[in-house]
């Protein structure tokens, strides 16, 4: 299963879909592996804590439930613009994801350590599952990807921090001499890093900047994005805390409507 990043409007439509996909039947979350890019890192370490699905959901329907976020004060229309100019420009991948680095590490933003206490409390474990856990990040100086995992000897918190660190509006995460942006700077979902498994679900909230990285996969491959209600749902700002609920409840009906086909591959 490949979890794609979205921000938190990401978040609450994938815990959506999956919540709803159990209720209906197909537990995509016993995947052999589970690949977790920026929203979907945080999803990835949520299904695989021990928590059920329904108490996930419940913790982005419900206000009352739904853990501190922090306002991005950012242009989301304006970075996306960034981005888009840089990877049509005349540089190659790596040289695209070292600039966004750049863009990334001269940012003004809140402190590492502001920004973690957030997804530590996104996070009901803080412990390694005993799970095949992929989780995606870049080093900002070098753009080269780094994956972390069990066996990584890095903290599940800070996998998930550096994983969720959207250059120019939350802080690189400092891991051991290095500094490290958001996976989805190498792929929005990273879908080839399933590459060698029969099948594959990918849920994508977000679209590549290019080619999507699931184009690469052999095997039997299904992928759900966000229809035109989750879209709505989203709204102009995927990381707005008031994203959540809609998103929950949007991904929710959309994973019911998915189900038979997702079953009819995952089975």
């Amino acid at each position: 299963m490949v979890l794609g990043g979205g921000g938190v409007a990401g978040i609450a439509w994938e815990t959506g879909v999956l919540a709803a996909l159990a209720d209906e039947g197909v537990d995509v979350t016993t995947a052999d592996r589970i690949v977790g890019t920026s929203a979907g890192s945080t999803v990835a370490a949520q299904v695989t804590s021990g928590l059920p699905l329904k108490d996930l959901l419940a913790r982005q329907l419900d206000p009352a439930l739904q853990t501190p976020e922090l306002a991005s004060g950012v242009s989301l229309e304006e970075l996306w613009i960034k981005l888009q100019l840089i990877a049509q420009g005349p540089l190659d991948p790596a040289g695209q994801r070292r600039e966004i680095g750049a863009l990334a590490l001269a940012a003004d933003t809140v402190g590492e350590a502001e920004r973690r206490a957030v997804i530590e409390a996104r996070l009901p474990a803080h412990s390694w599952p005993e799970r095949d856990l992929v989780i995606v990040a870049v080093d900002a100086h070098t753009g080269e990807e780094r994956l972390f995992g069990p066996g990584s000897g890095v903290s599940l918190v800070d996998a998930v921090a550096a994983s969720c660190a959207v250059p120019g509006v939350w802080p690189c995460v400092s891991i051991g001499g290095a500094r490290y942006m958001d996976g989805g700077v190498r792929t929005s979902t990273n879908a080839d890093l399933a590459a060698g498994f029969d099948r594959v679900l990918v849920l994508a909230p977000m679209a590549d900047l290019g080619e999507p990285s699931w184009g690469r996969l052999e095997g039997t491959v299904e992928v759900i994005e966000p229809d035109e209600a989750a879209l709505a749902a989203f709204g102009a700002d995927l990381l707005s805390p008031e994203a959540r609920t809609p998103s929950a409840e949007a991904g929710y009906t959309q994973g019911r409507g998915a189900a038979a086909r997702v079953s009819a591959m995952w089975r």
